[in-house]
């Protein structure tokens, strides 16, 4: 009996381990396109080369918005890509799990997460966006409606900077595909430009799909 009981704690704490596991999994950013979409959209976009970083600012997209209450774009989505997190008065995540699509990376401080525009607004400036009005740029910044946003480690989102696909991916490998749908979706709804080596890139991470 003493062997039975052992062995059915044992069960009980493994089945509570892997729930555990499953729970922290990433949160899906919304509509990505699937990977044959994403190609249909890469090849309609136009290819041109990036327009000068003369006058842009990233006061220019304003950041961040209210959404609702005291809830700003950050603290959305920090709620929406994190697991079982607590916010204050104030909306402030103060606990919760975090995943990092781009690494891998677990964290239970919001101080240790980044949200990163998937389509960096300086690129956006250099591709279309710096002949955009105001409100449109805030749109853009604030984009809870496409996959724009995501709460990643922060030493990646700082890695990544303002680079295009071209000169910077995810360390993770296994993320390539969902990254160049997620960078196709974006760049294809506010009908930015890409670059010739920032088509070949994408093309090649959509080939890992």
């Amino acid at each position: 009996m003493h062997c039975t009981s052992l062995n059915a704690l044992l069960v009980a704490a493994s089945l509570a381990t892997t729930t555990l596991a499953t729970h922290i999994f990433p949160r899906t950013a919304p509509n990505i396109p699937t990977a044959a979409a994403a190609k249909t959209a890469l090849a309609a976009l136009t290819v041109a080369g990036q327009g000068p970083q003369t006058n842009y600012s990233r006061d220019l997209f304003p950041t961040w918005s209210t959404i609702s209450g005291r809830c700003n774009t950050r603290d959305t989505v920090l709620q929406r890509d994190g697991t079982d997190v607590i916010v204050n008065s104030a909306c402030a995540s103060i606990s919760g799990i975090w995943y990092s699509v781009y690494d891998g990376a677990t964290w239970t401080q919001a101080s240790d997460v980044d949200i990163d525009h998937m389509v960096p607004l300086s690129n956006a400036w250099k591709s279309g966006a710096a002949s955009w009005t105001t409100a449109r740029r805030r749109e853009f910044a604030n984009d809870l409606e496409n996959p724009q946003l995501l709460a990643v480690t922060d030493d990646a989102h700082q890695a990544k900077s303002d680079s295009g696909p071209e000169d910077w991916k995810p360390p993770l490998t296994s993320f390539y595909c969902t990254y160049a749908r997620m960078w196709v979706k974006v760049k294809s709804v506010y009908a930015l430009t890409i670059t010739s080596a920032e088509k070949t890139a994408l093309t090649s991470m959509l080939n890992t799909c």
